[in-house]
């Protein structure tokens, strides 16, 4: 079996590179956790009669993005209470669902209120490398699975927190690692297991300084002023990797080999979402939502807070608050909220243009073979090409699943794409997708 240092260094070179189609599609951002797919030959136009290989329906409800490897495309799922979880494994040729594995329960499962609207108890998507697929469902449980035989080889279900509107960080891979994300109301973690056995090699406890006693009383009560659900981000520099998170009140750096906080960049903001993105040795991250929420670029290196010395850029409006942004030569472009698409100067933090495309956004956007594909929660998909002027080459439609006025039954993408070789897995909230021209 080939090492998992050598994994992440082809999947590293792969996503850096982006002049060949990806093989596999490991993590829920792609081989290089940045939403790059090389030159792969995506169609322009589909729809449910056009350029369809196979469509299958998913059982229960689940958000999590399709992982793909070895004509597997990996899925989690759960009863729409939270009451049981399960991974899914498809045919990537044929749709067909190969293993359904319940993998735990729940008597009293956490209520996620209103976050129900936007998220599911089988939101975090999965990660895999040759032999191994690792699933994780937040306080719920991690488990990792055979890919063969389909059989577990290790579960925890004793990490806690209370996610209060549900979890959605998904595990990262890192050398003989899986590293995992916390950031409940009550406790703030991250967290590296030896992937092997599920065994604890180090736990890290957010620092932030919360200073919460002036915000609202219910709010701070509820949960959301502690919570996020950003996963992180791990990248090579001077020859050291980093692991860039952002969390409730400050975002981080680590050493994800020891967990130890490198150092920390304070804000004003909760429930961060978007990955962050590595370009020219600084982190570019979305802090999350209140009116102190921002996006900001931040120079990697320090120690402690760097807040007086390492922050490039910094502003407050216009910048999505779900969808993770895209590096494309050179220019960052991601999907606000509701209708509008931006491009950014990722060096000076200017506009360089916005764009309506309409519909709403929560998930991430892709590039492959000169365009970016956008995907919204009506079954949209927006491609543009990329470049200082906003230029729409077309919009693409899948059937709705329900009415657009009822959120939880919603038709469309709040799982991010995969693309693996020419075709493109989409999952829709009832429904899996091969997409590829015919």
């Amino acid at each position: 079996m080939i090492s998992a240092r050598l994994i992440v260094v082809l999947f590293a070179l792969a996503g850096s590179t982006a002049v060949t189609a990806a093989e596999s599609w490991p993590d829920f951002r792609g081989p290089n956790q940045d939403g790059q797919a090389g030159d792969a030959k995506l169609p322009d136009s589909w729809s449910e009669s056009e350029n369809v290989t196979w469509k299958t329906e998913t059982p229960l409800l689940g958000l999590s993005s399709p992982i793909v490897l070895d004509n597997q495309v990996w899925l989690t799922t759960a009863t729409e209470e939270g009451h049981k979880f399960y991974a899914l494994c498809y045919d990537a040729t044929t749709g067909k669902l190969t293993t359904e594995v319940k993998l735990f329960e729940s008597d009293d499962p956490q209520s996620m209120g209103n976050g129900a609207k936007d998220n599911s108890y089988a939101t975090s998507s999965a990660v895999i490398e040759p032999g191994r697929v690792y699933v994780h469902y937040g306080h719920f449980g991690t488990a990792c699975l055979d890919t063969e035989t389909k059989k577990v080889i290790w579960k925890r279900d004793d990490l806690k927190c209370w996610h209060y509107r549900g979890a959605s960080s998904s595990p990262v891979l890192f050398e003989d690692l899986l590293i995992l994300t916390f950031d409940g109301a009550d406790l703030q973690y991250v967290i590296g297991l030896d992937k092997k056995t599920g065994e604890t090699v180090w736990k890290t406890d957010r620092s932030a300084e919360w200073n919460d006693e002036h915000i609202d009383k219910q709010m701070v009560k509820e949960g959301d002023w502690r919570k996020a659900h950003s996963t992180p981000l791990i990248v090579e520099i001077d020859g050291k990797p980093v692991m860039c998170s952002t969390g409730a009140k400050a975002a981080y750096a680590y050493d994800p080999q020891t967990g130890e906080e490198l150092w920390r960049v304070n804000h004003d903001a909760y429930s961060a979402t978007p990955r962050p993105i590595y370009h020219d040795g600084s982190f570019i991250i979305v802090t999350g939502f209140s009116r102190g929420a921002e996006m900001m670029s931040v120079k990697a290196g320090g120690r402690g807070v760097v807040n007086d010395t390492r922050i490039n850029w910094r502003f407050d409006t216009s910048f999505p608050k779900y969808s993770s942004p895209i590096l494309v030569d050179g220019l960052l472009y991601y999907a606000m909220d509701d209708s509008f698409l931006v491009c950014v100067d990722p060096k000076t933090g200017e506009y360089v243009w916005k764009g309506r495309a309409g519909g709403k956004y929560r998930a991430c956007p892709i590039y492959a073979d000169g365009k970016i594909y956008f995907f919204s929660l009506e079954g949209n998909t927006t491609v543009i090409e990329p470049g200082r002027e906003f230029k729409v080459l077309g919009t693409n439609s899948l059937a709705t699943d329900a009415p657009l006025d009822d959120p939880r039954r919603g038709p469309g993408f709040m799982a991010s794409p995969a693309v693996v070789g020419e075709a493109m897995f989409l999952r829709t909230r009832y429904h899996l997708y091969r997409i590829e021209a015919k």
